[in-house]
């Protein structure tokens, strides 16, 4: 039964036969007829079939939150069972928002030195799709802004407030100042995250509050990719502070705080909100509210 419940999440997740099956490491026809039977076993109808997959029906979307809490029950069981004959071992996978990575190191470093049979793998992810890998069961945790949109049915930690910088050069239009205004930066020619990324819409929601609308001349969804054109003197950003004080900045390039208003959001650790946690969940958890005393007191 967890099997063919593992294969409808999958199926939700791909949204098609194929790489749902590729996912599960079975063929199509062995994942097909497993619904086939999930189907049967529960006397309904849960896949809307054609020549490819076309949802599911009423039924079938129910019944995928029922797998979705029974295959993770299932997972903590196993985890905690293990964790009882050898301690915490295995892989947590944690998705963070671009903006929050460079914070990654300070959960994983600690985590690691308490549970070295632990490995991680960490992903960059827009705060959408955190959601949806959590849900989804494709991660285990994510980092991610909690007061900006609604999260759903999640645990979180707040660790830091989010606060805003122009990065520019030294000898560019405000670069001598000690802060600018959010209508000022507005002006000015930009490298900026791209669209589906929260912390873009943010900015643009603040600088249209103040009669400015964005044209950056530079996108991407990699900060490495702005942070390295702001290096070269030549770009102009604004990046979290935390950000740009984790990643470094050459001597002519200077991070000046942003004002009038000046905006903050609190990047959070999220997790599932499920009782019992995994044993590696609740581990990670506890490892966010020690680094939040730290962070939320400085």
């Amino acid at each position: 039964m967890i099997d063919r419940l593992e294969f409808l999440i999958a199926l939700a997740r791909e949204r098609h036969f194929g790489r749902a099956a590729e996912v599960c490491g079975v063929s199509q026809p062995t994942l097909s007829s497993g619904l086939k039977l999930l189907e049967e076993s529960l006397n309904t109808l849960l896949v809307v079939r054609g020549s490819r997959f076309e949802g599911f029906t009423v039924e079938g979307e129910r019944t995928l939150e029922w797998a979705r809490r029974i295959v993770a029950d299932s997972r903590a069981m196993r985890q905690e069972l293990d964790a009882l004959k050898r301690g915490l071992t295995g892989e947590i996978k944690i998705a963070a928002i671009p903006t929050a990575l460079p914070m990654v190191s300070s959960l994983t470093t600690p985590y690691r030195a308490n549970h070295p049979s632990v490995s991680f793998t960490i992903l960059s992810r827009t705060s959408i799709d955190v959601l949806k890998q959590i849900e989804n069961l494709e991660v285990d945790a994510g980092l991610t802004y909690i007061d900006n949109e609604p999260l759903g049915r999640v645990s979180s930690v707040p660790l830091y407030r989010e606060e805003y910088r122009f990065l520019t050069a030294a000898d560019a239009p405000l670069g001598d100042r000690d802060t600018v205004t959010w209508a000022e930066v507005g002006k000015v020619p930009l490298c900026l995250l791209t669209t589906d990324m929260q912390n873009r819409r943010i900015i643009d929601q603040v600088l249209r509050s103040v009669g400015v609308e964005t044209a950056p001349t530079l996108q991407s969804n990699s900060m490495v990719v702005l942070h390295s054109h702001v290096r070269t003197g030549r770009w102009a950003s604004i990046m979290p502070a935390v950000l740009a004080d984790n990643l470094g900045l050459t001597p002519a390039v200077r991070s000046i705080p942003i004002v009038d208003p000046v905006i903050g959001h609190t990047i959070g650790l999220v997790a599932p909100e499920r009782e019992p946690m995994t044993p590696l969940v609740a581990a990670l958890l506890t490892e966010g509210k020690k680094l939040a005393k730290t962070l939320l007191a400085s």
